[in-house]
């Protein structure tokens, strides 16, 4: 009795060692985001590598299972249309944005002058009908406002050449991650393989099992999400962009690009994106078209949200809107803009968790009872 008890108490000493490492890291927020970063800028090529290769690993697996062709041809062919994707994004669509981005900056002096006569005129006319003096005060403030925005102007200028290494690095770690991503498409069940078998080694065969299922029903939810959100916002930009060239509005390419990125991030992106949207159409063309724009994506996002996400995304995720929104901001306010697109199947991973956990107590209950 006295060893039985012994043992249980050494058996103690690895979880309070587990438990004080953990409670460390917790209260020493530096040294786990310089670990995370560390860990992250290491093995980042690979990261790479993975997120290609989950993105890709669907439509690979359409292809085998529709033709029932070999790896290597269903590799080439996936890769294929890949980059043909890639580089007709090169060549058409980044070009247009980048002269769009630099024709508005180039012009924003003249812009920002005519929104400032604009604006003036319209305050002056409705000046006769203040008695509280807001239309002065307004008046006093749009000449800050305006140098505002070009002293902001003037520093994103002096940030390109910054920003272009850093695009350098990213364009570098993207094309040793696409070689990665063929290797571990093509050797993919022999990863799986290894993986199970490492599970059953550490674990009973029983827990190893319910690791396995649990890993393949988080797989699908992330699956269902990525992809599914990805064709979402590809089509709302499509549609944005037609809808914006029948408006005969300016700069439709970048707007519809801005207004499609944003859509991939769930609730918050469609407002992010509205943003840019109508203040670009503010100010190169006449207010009235602003307004126009604002109420044509305010119906392109009505047309997502009630017709084609649940079309293409269906209600799998189970989340309630409380949860999504907690899961973008903790998610944006921890990794950014990523963590506030990932965010959401995590909150669904998590709420699959807690609802089996809860699930096997109330079993277990009822079993004692």
């Amino acid at each position: 009795m006295h060893k039985l008890r012994k043992i249980r108490h050494l058996d103690l000493i690895p979880i309070l060692i587990i438990a004080f490492v953990l409670f460390k890291l917790i209260n020493s927020t530096d040294i786990l985001s310089q670990g995370l970063g560390l860990f992250v800028s290491i093995f980042s090529y690979f990261i790479w590598g993975f997120a290609i290769a989950y993105f890709l690993n669907p439509f690979m697996v359409f292809i085998e299972r529709k033709t029932k062709i070999k790896r290597a041809f269903s590799l080439v062919i996936i890769y294929l249309a890949f980059l043909g994707v890639i580089a007709l994004i090169l060549i058409i669509i980044i070009p247009r944005i980048v002269d769009s981005a630099k024709d508005i900056i180039s012009n924003m002096p003249t812009y920002l002058k005519e929104a400032d006569q604009w604006l003036n005129d319209f305050l002056s006319k409705l000046e006769p009908y203040d008695e509280h003096g807001i239309t002065q005060f307004v008046k006093d403030n749009i000449r800050d406002i305006g140098e505002q925005i070009g002293s902001l102007l003037d520093l994103s200028i002096k940030n390109i050449v910054t920003r272009a290494i850093d695009v350098t690095t990213i364009v570098i770690k993207f094309i040793i991650g696409i070689i990665i991503s063929v290797y571990m498409l093509y050797d993919k069940e022999s990863f799986i393989r290894s993986g199970k078998r490492l599970l059953i080694a550490i674990f009973r065969q029983r827990r190893a099992q319910r690791i396995i299922n649990f890993a393949k029903e988080v797989n699908s939810i992330f699956k269902r999400f990525i992809i599914g959100k990805t064709i979402d916002s590809l089509i709302i930009g499509i549609i944005c962009f037609l809808g914006l060239l029948i408006l005969g509005i300016p700069y439709a390419p970048l707007i519809s690009v801005i207004v499609g990125v944003t859509n991939m991030i769930p609730y918050f992106g469609p407002f992010i994106g509205a943003i840019p949207a109508v203040v670009i159409t503010l100010f190169t063309s006449k207010p009235i078209m602003a307004l126009w724009v604002l109420i044509f994506i305010f119906l392109l996002q009505q047309f997502d949200g009630w017709y084609l996400g649940p079309k293409i995304l269906g209600d799998r995720l189970g989340l309630k809107p409380f949860w999504v929104i907690l899961a973008i901001v903790v998610g944006g306010g921890a990794f950014g803009i990523v963590g506030m697109f990932l965010g959401v199947p995590t909150m669904a991973v998590i709420k699959l968790l807690i609802n089996r956990f809860i699930q096997r107590r109330l079993n277990s209950e009822k079993i004692q009872q």
